[in-house]
């Protein structure tokens, strides 16, 4: 009885202290406590996580951003196909249906990659988000490539996937040059994913967007050779025509589909690096300045 007593009033040892429960407690939070992740000159996480940001944007809404404007460009073919078939023939007897499924193509690919980076930009400044792009620890450069490349990925989607539509329905051929058609696929996407850029910069409300893809991006589209050769323009307007750089995009692309091009691919391949580096570094600028962005 004595001994038993003397047992439980004994301090067990092998229970843990206050001071054991603190340093157990310490571990654990050691072990789920994110540290600060280091950055370099480069933020490559912040970078892919604003490039997958942008990309499932437009993925969720697949309906609006990718078959309606296959849609469009179906309903392109079938009118011409009707109205036109195979009575017209261009350079090298190419029969004008075959010629104009490229530009069909090239035009779906250039005005959704212009779509994606303006409308990421001017909805964000709508709706007061856009302080989602400013705030994170990235760079002008780092915000510049992760849209402009979301913008080259939504276009470059829209453009094969229209391709392969067009191509079911009997309005093309397998590449002729597939790398040429993929080079100049690049090139004209990323021209008006930083035109894109440069828009929703500047415009702080739909109807400034919807004003200038209505007077700017459209005509530079339709004029561009898409539903014509230009060289069965008259003088003046072959020239003119010439100047416009969406006519280099797609008629690197239509060289690449069937064979067939209006001006040598070396002109185009240059105007369009050109364009895009003058373009690139005007977004950066205003990219870094906040102009228009940190209002």
């Amino acid at each position: 009885m004595n001994q038993t007593a003397k047992n439980k009033h004994k301090p067990d040892h092998t229970a843990p202290t206050s001071s054991d429960t603190f340093k157990v407690s310490d571990k654990m939070a050691d072990s789920y406590i994110m540290r600060p992740v280091k950055i370099g000159k480069l933020n490559t996480i912040g970078l892919y996580t604003l490039y997958m940001r942008e990309v499932r944007r437009f993925i969720k809404i697949l309906m609006q951003t990718l078959i309606a404007p296959v849609m469009t460009s179906v309903l392109f073919l079938m009118v011409f196909v009707v109205a036109v078939g195979d009575r017209v023939n261009l350079a090298d007897g190419v029969d004008f249906v075959t010629f104009l499924t490229p530009g069909l193509v090239m035009m779906n690919l250039l005005q959704n990659a212009f779509a994606n980076t303006s409308s990421s930009l001017v909805v964000g400044k709508v709706q007061g988000t856009i302080v989602d792009v400013l705030m994170p620890p990235l760079g002008a450069g780092e915000v510049l490539a992760a849209m402009a490349l979301a913008g080259v990925t939504r276009g470059m989607m829209v453009g094969v996937v229209t391709a392969v539509a067009l191509l079911i329905l009997g309005g093309g051929s397998l590449p002729n040059a597939p790398f040429t058609a993929l080079l100049f696929m690049f090139l004209g996407a990323l021209v008006m994913a930083f035109a894109g850029i440069l828009a929703g910069i500047w415009a702080n409300k739909f109807d400034e967007m919807a004003a200038i893809t209505n007077f700017v991006i459209q005509p530079l589209a339709f004029l561009s050779g898409t539903f014509y050769s230009i060289n069965r323009l008259p003088a003046p307007f072959d020239t003119i025509a010439a100047l416009n750089p969406v006519f280099y995009a797609i008629d690197g692309f239509r060289f690449g589909m069937i064979g067939v091009a209006d001006r040598p691919l070396i002109t185009g391949v240059l105007c369009l690096v050109s364009l895009n580096l003058v373009l690139g570094i005007i977004c950066y600028r205003a990219l870094k300045s906040g102009y228009r962005l940190k209002s």
